[in-house]
């Protein structure tokens, strides 16, 4: 297997980090401060061909591959998280769906619009009283002639606050458990579909995240993704898998923002008569997260490239989505610990880094849940 990246993927890296570098870059306090995102940057991103560069370039995508994805992912990440949040579900779990499973209709309606940035999409699957057994989720769709009716809520959706549709999952028989479960492309403006309140978080403050309510929200029949009852669940699996890998990229993005903000810090700051990263403690510290970065990067690329080869890989994308979320919380943490008391302070970005951080290993499948996705596809 060649480790290093293509021509192509390079260009991407260098094309992906000049854009977060003076596009993404300057709007970051700001949004913070505000807790909104730059929705601008949906367009600008689309006319390069980054905001889904996966898809092909006939529907406005990058023609990328999955390893391109997580370099933007990380790209991304390392600016900001909480913008890239909310970028990433556009390229991810908002469109991969319709492209994948999709009518031409919704195609033409909602896909391409949203590759091009013009239409914003979110992806509703977590509910109040559901969270990682998406097989029970409770939100009903009842078929009604040429509708389904919705009833039920979503919560913690990153972009619902801000969506022009949104990807809900919905049963239409829960004694039926996963085989129940369908998908529906819900239009903003439907009667019925509610954005209830915009979520207050910790960190990913930049990430607009919030309570959706569909109260006998009349959907067309049409908008069911794959045409047919009962597909929902497989098909979203099948997007968290990809969704998993893209995690990496992301884990590993704040990751090298927080060791180079450390590395920074710890030339600058003086303690004893002589900066700090002359110590050999703070220098094992960095030695440390350097390492961890590069394992990080090159098993995301192992299984990004396996996954492009059409490879199955439920197993090692739960291994890439644990193990870097994971190792993030231990890299932040040290972050913290050669900031000192600096570090707790609002001015320095690490405190950032470390709030926006420990979201990860709880987002797209908690690190329990992988544990067991591990054990069961290993077979015990």
């Amino acid at each position: 297997m060649d480790f290093e990246l293509t021509e192509e993927q390079q260009m991407i890296k260098d094309t992906a980090r000049r854009f977060a570098e003076k596009e993404v870059a300057p709007l970051v306090e700001g949004a913070e401060a505000s807790r909104t995102f730059p929705i601008q940057l949906f367009r600008r991103m689309g006319k390069l061909g980054l905001l889904c560069i996966r898809y092909p370039l006939e529907l406005g995508g990058g023609g990328a591959d999955k390893v391109a994805e997580c370099i933007l992912a990380e790209e991304l990440n390392r600016i900001c998280a909480g913008i890239a949040a909310g970028l990433m579900v556009q390229g991810g779990l908002a469109t991969n769906p319709i492209y994948q499973f999709g009518s031409e209709g919704l195609k033409q309606e909602f896909l391409l619009p949203a590759i091009k940035g013009e239409k914003i999409g979110a992806f509703a699957l977590t509910e109040p009283d559901v969270g990682s057994d998406a097989a029970s989720i409770k939100t009903r769709a009842i078929k009604d002639g040429d509708y389904y009716v919705l009833n039920g809520s979503k919560t913690f959706i990153t972009n619902g606050p801000i969506c022009d549709y949104a990807l809900v999952a919905a049963t239409v028989d829960p004694a039926r458990k996963a085989e129940g479960v369908c998908l529906f492309v819900v239009e903003k403006g439907t009667p019925g579909f509610v954005v209830t309140r915009k979520l207050d978080k910790v960190g990913n403050w930049s990430a607009e995240t919030g309570e959706l309510l569909f109260e006998s929200c009349r959907v067309p029949a049409t908008h069911l993704v794959g045409g047919q009852e009962g597909r929902g669940f497989s098909q979203i699996l099948d997007t968290l898998t990809s969704g998993r890998i893209t995690y990496g990229g992301r884990s590993t993005g704040v990751a090298q923002a927080a060791y180079e903000a450390s590395l920074q810090y710890a030339q600058r700051r003086v303690q004893f008569g002589r900066p700090i990263v002359e110590f050999q403690i703070t220098r094992f510290k960095l030695a440390e997260m350097a390492m961890k970065i590069d394992i990080m990067r090159s098993y995301t690329y192992r299984v990004a490239r396996l996954y492009d080869a059409g490879r199955k890989v439920v197993k090692e994308a739960s291994m890439v989505k644990l193990f870097c979320a994971e190792t993030l919380e231990e890299i932040l943490a040290q972050a913290m610990q050669i900031h000192g008391g600096y570090g707790y302070m609002m001015e320095y970005p690490v405190q950032r880094y470390w709030r926006d951080g420990r979201l990860f290993t709880i987002t797209e499948g908690t690190s329990e849940i992988h544990h067991l996705v591990i054990a069961r596809e290993s077979g015990f």
